[in-house]
Formats: structure tokens, sequence, C-alpha cells
């Protein structure tokens, strides 16, 4: 990386001061940064600066870290690191910025310079006698299509021959900069080929407008066309009488069983006769209001059961509810129906134990010091709390579960057998007995 340094001290002003238009400007970008942050408007107000004055000054750089609140290196450390920002007087009409990068350089990018170096000075950031012009080499300016190139202030001229260089250069030592026009330099427009558009030609693929406007006008073309169509076309013989018209192979014929049907492949020359069709298939279930009533209530949607005879047993091919698989139905029903009664009872709605189940433990009234229940591994602070609803406070309670309150308390906290794995009554029994200190003696850890 080159090393910049601020101009000569003899070449610096001793101030600087932003113009009424400029102070307006400045004013604007730092209100654009939230309160606390204002020191990041210093690249667009070091640019407002080298617009003002030709090049960014020390004077410029201090003036705009006071305004910013900044120490003075922070500005330098800007104002030195960024390139665009000139730190030496440059031409007071024109700094002609070359591109020099590969797509540049071989469409001819030297042969400029070789200009610049004849009309303005030998050396870049120098110069010429008026102090009117001066140049440097850059890298990519982002017209690359368009190479080679230079920029001017903030235009780019592009296209670029060395000849047409040398006009626009002499163009702007006249003071008559304003009236060479940016851009391509050659008649090309904008980045399209050299050589003219070859796509998107028309706007009809692009803008909607178009597309619909081209789409009314072809269906009003085809709606003349029709009746024009009918009067021209000849008129159709009578038919002649003959024979039946065959039916259509189309259709479906109707069928108890589609799966048993060979003429379900249409068009199909297998026709079968209805009887036939009836014998080969499985008849449909009868209605049975046992069978209804093995539905969940989340699944008939209804609190109340059917109602009706139970109906003799069903043929063994019938077809099987998903719930009601693995029971008796019909006849047989009324003795499995008897045997669900003896169920344990559960919460229609959540599927967990009732709270009125005789397993359910035994709860008492909170006591005036609690267990702290997490020391089981296993509970944590919403498992507790679920406890503590439930009335259970204390190590000697959990200690005492038999398995059928086991089995209750793993079916409500749906731990599905958590509680036999992790051996909840050993860890109570050691921690009522002596507290952590008797747990770690008993599982040889710590409690977690």
């Amino acid at each position: 990386m080159s090393v910049r340094r601020l101009a000569e001290a003899s070449l610096q002003p001793a101030s600087f001061a932003f113009n009424r238009a400029n102070a307006a400007a400045a004013k604007q970008w730092i209100n654009k940064y939230p309160k606390g942050r204002e020191q990041s408007a210093i690249i667009p107000l070091l640019m407002l600066a080298q617009e003002q004055e030709g090049w960014v000054t020390k004077a410029a750089i201090e003036t705009i870290s006071d305004m910013l609140g900044m120490p003075y290196i922070r500005g330098l450390e800007v104002a030195t690191f960024y390139t665009q920002y000139q730190l030496n007087p440059v031409g007071t009409r024109a700094h002609i910025q070359v591109c020099g990068t590969t797509p540049c350089m071989l469409r001819g990018s030297e042969a400029l310079m070789d200009v610049c170096r004849s009309k303005i000075h030998h050396d870049q950031f120098h110069t010429n006698d008026k102090g009117t012009l001066s140049w440097e080499e850059v890298e990519c300016l982002g017209a690359c299509v368009n190479a080679p190139m230079v920029m001017i202030f903030k235009d780019t001229f592009e296209d670029l021959t060395p000849e047409r260089l040398a006009e626009i250069i002499d163009l702007y030592d006249a003071g008559k900069g304003a009236s060479v026009t940016p851009g391509p330099q050659n008649g090309r427009i904008t980045s399209e080929p050299i050589t003219g558009l070859t796509t998107l030609k028309s706007e009809k693929a692009i803008l909607k407008t178009t597309r619909d406007r081209d789409a009314k006008a072809a269906a009003k073309a085809a709606r003349e066309a029709v009746p024009a169509a009918i009067v021209a076309a000849p008129a159709a013989p009578a038919q002649a009488s003959a024979g039946p018209v065959a039916p259509s192979k189309a259709s479906k014929p109707k069928t108890d069983a589609p799966e048993t049907s060979p003429a379900l492949e249409t068009p199909s020359p297998a026709k079968v006769a209805p009887e036939t069709e009836k014998a080969a298939s499985v008849r449909a279930p009868r209605h049975s209001a046992a069978n209804a009533n093995k539905a969940a209530p989340e699944v008939e949607k209804v609190l109340k059961q059917r109602s009706g005879p139970i109906v003799k047993a069903e043929p063994a091919a019938a077809f099987k509810a998903p719930e009601a698989k693995g029971t008796q139905l019909g006849a047989a029903g009324k003795t499995a129906a008897a045997k669900t009664t003896n169920a344990k009872p559960t919460n229609a709605k959540t599927g967990k134990p009732s709270l009125e189940d005789k397993n359910r433990p035994a709860g008492i009234a909170r006591p005036a010091l609690v267990d702290d229940l997490k020391l089981i591994s296993g509970v944590g602070p919403k498992i507790e709390g679920i406890l503590h609803s439930l009335g259970i406070f204390t190590y000697a309670q959990v200690a005492s579960w038999k398995k059928a309150e086991r089995e209750w308390v793993d079916g409500y906290l749906s731990f599905h057998g958590r509680i036999e794995r992790e051996d909840w009554v050993k860890q109570a029994k050691a921690l009522a007995k002596g507290g952590v200190a008797e747990y770690i003696r008993v599982f040889g850890e710590k409690p977690v």
C-alpha cells in the first residue's frame, strides 16, 4: 500500500469553512446518523470539503473533526486511508482519473496515460504549468464493458480513444468542460453491445400493459372471425339412419367394489354384468352402535354416545375401524364393553389419569418447611410446581409411593416410565434420611 501524506505546510491554507450550501448539506448528513454515531458522517463531509476546495486540506480535516466531536487523529486516519481523497492540490479545472485495471488496459488505457503525460505532466499528481489540470492512475471505475475510460469529478467518459481524450483535455483546459457529454464517446448508448442491441428490442416481453393490449386485440379478432367461419363452412349432410350406435367406452360402470372390476381401466373391451360384479364384491359393513361407541370422543366430536340395539355378529370379512381392532364386536361386544368399565378413569380432554383415581398419591397441606424436590434427578422447576399442586412437598412423601401410585404420577406427568428408570423413590429415601450427604454416600455423586 502506498504511503499517503498530507501536503507540505507551505501549501496548506490557514483555515477552512464550509460555504452556506455545503454547511446545510453537512448538517443534513450529520442528522442521518443516530445520536452518538454522528462521527460516521466524516466520509461524506470530507467529500463535501474536497468538492468545495478541490482537495482535502489539513484545516478541513481538523474543522470537520471538531464538528463531529472526534480526535484529529481519527479524522486523519480516514482521510489518509481512502484514495478518493486528494491530499495535495490538483488541477483547478479538472483532475483526470484514468482507469488502469485489466479490462481498460487491454483496451488501451496506457495510450490514454501517455496523452495525460504529454498534455498535463509527466508525473501523476502534478499540475500543468497553469495549475488547471492534473491526472492519476486509479483502480476499476466500474464501466468495464465500455473500456477504456476516465473519470473527471463525478462524470465518467467511456469508449475513449487517445484522440478523443486529447480533445476533452483541451476543452477542460479552456474552461469548456461543461460542454462535454459524459458517457460513451463513440455513439454507444449506456452499456449496450458495441454492435447494438441483440435482445429486449421490444417492450412487449417486459411491460404487462402491452401484453394485455395485444391479448385483447387477439381475442377481439378471434370473435369477429367466428361468424365468417360458420357462413363459409358447408352444411353437414344428414346422418343416415343406421344400426344402433355402439356404447362409449369412456364411462366407468357402477360397482360396489372398483378394485374387482376388470372394466375399471378405460377404454376396456371387458363387459361385466352387475350380478357378476356384486358376487365378487365385498359387502359393506353393517351399522353397529356398539362399534360406533368404540370411537374416541375427540374423533366423534360429541359427548353423547350413540344409542341403539346391538346387532348380531358381523361377517369375518367386514371392515373393522382402526380404533375397534383387537376387540370383539357385535353380540360379543357386550362382554368387551363390560370389561372396559373396570378401566382406570382418565380425563377425556387431556388423556391423563383422573385426579379422582384411587391410586393418586395422598397429598398434604403445604408445610412451613418444604423440601427442595428439584434435588431428585428428573424434577425441574415445572415438575416441582406440578407436584406441589398435587400436595407433594416432602421427600418422605415420594419415598412412600407404592407401584400403583408411581404409575399414576408417571401417567399424569406423561413420563412413560421415567420415574422407575430414574428411581425417584430411592433418591427420595436417601434425601429424606440424610440430605445431600446421604445422597452422595448412596449414589456416589451430588444430586443435580
